[in-house]
């Protein structure tokens, strides 16, 4: 059986307030690369054709199941670049709604866990302004060169991206016919 992190990696027991996250693309990278469905594998799927690099990490939660039919997507605020395939204990604070190609393609937005520099961060409204500003614009101009269309709406918070992880957990399971249930793990405090 070949170890594939999406069928493979737990979401984690505090979800979906800390979900495991698999780490596609370090922040600053030009490269975009995706999880091999298939094989599990980290592939090359293009460079961008656009000026621009990833202006945080990226990747995705294990065993969730987006509107596109991938992995539910995910950027991870830290302060450094982190390499791919690595997993990172992310806390969920918010959530980008996108549509690309028509479908609808959520990015859930959270802070790496282990790193104390976004620790005080639980809301996406506690990001700094600007940086809203720069993922809303990486995700609507770095396909624009290709002639593809990606129409960015509003930032919704934490809340909304918790029922989003749950959402796609769920779609996963009956996909995969896992027999699991969704336990979420209530917040104290």
């Amino acid at each position: 059986m070949n170890f594939n992190p999406w069928h493979h990696v737990e979401i984690g027991k505090e979800q979906p307030h800390i979900v495991n996250s698999v780490i596609e693309i370090s922040k600053g990278s030009k490269a975009k690369y995706e999880l091999d469905k298939k094989t599990g594998m980290l592939k090359l799927d293009r460079v961008l054709y656009s000026s621009v690099f990833y202006p945080a990490n990226y990747g995705f939660i294990p065993k969730t199941l987006g509107e596109d039919h991938d992995p539910l997507d995910i950027v991870v605020l830290s302060q450094c670049a982190i390499v791919p395939m690595c997993l990172v204990r992310a806390r969920v604070v918010g959530v980008m709604r996108m549509i690309d190609h028509g479908e609808s393609d959520d990015k859930i937005i959270a802070v790496a866990d282990d790193d104390m520099s976004v620790s005080t961060i639980n809301n996406v409204n506690e990001i700094r302004p600007h940086f809203h500003s720069e993922l809303k614009h990486f995700f609507e101009e770095y396909k624009a060169l290709e002639n593809k269309t990606v129409l960015v709406e509003e930032f919704q918070d934490a809340d909304t991206a918790k029922e989003i992880i749950l959402r796609s957990i769920t779609k996963y399971q009956k996909t995969f016919g896992v027999a699991e249930e969704i336990r979420p793990v209530p917040v104290i405090g």
